[in-house]
């Protein structure tokens, strides 16, 4: 198969499911709706349950739902008969996702689904299944052909079964009024949630270098040095004056002759820009991308708290 044919039959699987896709579009209707609100109304917690290529998808919807605030769980179908039914208290719903709704195991389990819930949501492609007709509510995920070139593998039906979970997980959040702040939460760890809720105090270096006015330039070259970031912060009786960088230290050494009598107050730059320690991370990295600066004076109640530099903002994944 050459190059050209490879990327013919990609285009044509796609081509099938985007348009099992817009099929799905056009048939949501009233049951979708009432998904959405039986779930928005629960006292309980949604259980997703599926097998086969239907868990794969099912344990997807579980994790957006539960990171997007709609708290779920997954159940396998055939682990359910032995134990697992445990999990389903009485306030929940059910989403049972199975294509063909006529799986041994999906059939075995339904009476069960149906009596240990407060609702059974059936998600399948044949409505007259088994687990169509005991559903309290059909979600139709039928498709006209696979994706697949022998159309036996789960692929186009899994597509829309999967979007029809996004759908889902979309309209819980808008009911819910599910904003980017509450998304930071269950998203703690990752560059996304450090971007939402991670303040300049957690990035601030355990370095503060800081000298005065009359500081020698040898005292004011040393601190600089050891502060790892190229800066010192110029301070006078506890406000801060500026800041000399090692650019200004070239700077002077190229203008002076006599560097002796040079102090501090000969080479500073004043009115550094700064941000209080309680901003937002991603602030100071708006403020140090603005100036094309690498390192900010961060500030407590405008006393001098430390440096903030741009290498750790973006070794933490703030942008």
């Amino acid at each position: 198969m050459n190059p050209k044919e490879i990327l013919f039959n990609a285009h044509q699987a796609l081509d099938i499911e985007i348009g099992e896709l817009t099929s799905l579009r056009n048939r949501l209707n009233e049951s979708f709706v009432k998904s959405v609100l039986a779930i928005n109304e629960s006292k309980g917690k949604l259980i997703v349950v599926g097998i086969g290529k239907s868990a794969h998808v099912a344990n997807k919807i579980v994790a957006t739902l539960n990171s997007t605030g709609t708290p779920s769980q997954f159940l396998h179908a055939a682990e359910a008969i032995h134990g697992d039914l445990g999990v389903i208290q009485k306030q929940d719903i059910v989403l049972c996702i199975s294509y063909s709704g006529n799986s041994a195991e999906i059939v075995n389990l339904l009476p069960f689904l149906k009596e240990y819930s407060t609702a059974l949501i059936g998600m399948t492609g044949n409505p007259d299944s088994k687990l169509g007709k005991m559903s309290d509510i059909i979600l139709n995920t039928h498709v006209e052909k696979e994706a697949c070139p022998n159309k036996l593998a789960p692929t186009s039906s899994t597509t829309v079964q999967m979007a029809l979970g996004d759908a889902l997980a979309v309209c819980l959040m808008e009911l819910k009024g599910f904003k980017d702040v509450d998304f930071a939460k269950f998203h703690p760890g990752g560059s996304l949630g450090k971007n939402l809720t991670a303040k300049v105090e957690q990035f601030v270096s355990n370095n503060k270098p800081e000298v005065g006015l009359e500081t020698s330039i040898r005292d004011v070259i040393i601190s600089v040095s050891g502060s790892k970031h190229g800066i010192t912060v110029v301070v006078e009786n506890g406000k801060i004056i500026g800041v000399i960088t090692d650019g200004d230290i070239r700077r002077m050494l190229l203008n002076q002759d006599d560097i002796s009598k040079v102090k501090a107050s000969d080479i500073i730059s004043k009115n550094p820009k700064t941000i209080d320690k309680n901003k937002l991370a991603k602030e100071a990295m708006q403020i140090l991308k603005e100036y094309n600066i690498g390192q900010l004076v961060v500030t407590n109640d405008d006393q001098y708290f430390g440096i903030i530099d741009i290498h750790k903002l973006l070794d933490e994944g703030i942008n």
